[in-house]
């Protein structure tokens, strides 16, 4: 595979994570650098480390993993979403959704909801017998590089949105695990 699909694909897998990191990154009052590197590194570390486990998997697990991972996806994204569209709604006027706790609990789930096709893209890179720590390398590289991206952006202009940025940040994550199980439903992606 050559480099430039490697960045390709790598921009594709790592659409979901900063979807996820702007979503966050709306409900954080003042947003610090700790928690720029904390989104960026977890959802980077788990887009590189999904494929790997899906590569070294591929013969055992390739049918299992395809039938189930929009279902856990959407799942785990419905879950995430809908608990923050509630907080957002059922939140006193005057209340704004710094109230959200950005745990390392929290990221570990968004992680692994938004890193579940990485595990079957693992699967395809054991298909086409390419060096995968290489691979996994560029996947986490781009994946930082975006989740930081969109971070910054989503401060620079989340403002904007003032106190319906945890309703947004809700619609978001719903809308992404929706998006998912559409593609693996009916376009088999």
């Amino acid at each position: 595979m050559a480099l430039t699909e490697l960045i390709l694909l790598a921009l594709g897998l790592s659409m979901d994570a900063s979807a996820v990191s702007i979503s966050n990154s709306l409900c954080i009052d003042k947003i610090k650098l700790k928690h720029v590197l904390k989104m960026a590194l977890i959802f980077a570390a788990f887009q590189g480390i999904m494929p790997l486990i899906g590569y070294f998997a591929a013969s055992n697990f390739e049918d299992v993993i395809s039938r189930f991972d929009h279902w856990i996806a959407f799942i785990l994204l419905a879950i995430i979403g809908g608990k923050m569209l509630h907080e957002a709604i059922k939140a006193e006027i005057n209340q704004e959704c710094s109230l959200f706790s950005l745990t390392l609990k929290l990221l570990f789930v968004q992680a692994v909801a938004t890193s579940i096709d990485a595990l079957a893209v693992g699967v395809s890179l054991s298909a086409l017998n390419v060096d995968i720590y290489y691979s996994i390398t560029i996947i986490s590289i781009v994946t930082f590089v975006c989740c930081t991206a969109a971070i910054l952006v989503a401060k620079r202009f989340g403002n904007l949105l003032g106190k319906r940025a945890g309703i947004a940040g809700g619609i978001i994550l719903i809308s992404i695990g929706v998006k998912i199980f559409i593609e693996h439903m009916f376009f088999h992606v």
